[in-house]
């Protein structure tokens, strides 16, 4: 069995946020990726935001200097 990690989820309204996000964290080489969104948390689009927790502690200023809403910003292990 994988054990699990904890995980920062940043959820979004909108799909065109979430593609956002992609786009301008890799910009800005801000580590994370696009996922489903996890099914213990509910969200607009479908789609979130993963990002370590050490990381986003690391890039939280730079995430949100971003210029996106989101909609939930929610701790999980995945």
């Amino acid at each position: 069995m994988r054990k699990q990690k904890p995980y920062y989820v940043l959820t979004f309204r909108t799909t065109a946020e979430a593609m956002a996000m992609e786009q301008k964290c890799g910009e800005q080489h801000i580590p994370g990726r696009l996922i489903p969104v996890p099914r213990e948390i509910t969200a607009g689009c479908g789609l979130a935001w993963r990002i370590g927790v050490p990381e986003y502690g690391e890039h939280q200023t730079a995430i949100a200097g971003l210029g996106i809403s989101f909609q939930q910003i929610v701790r999980l292990s995945l």
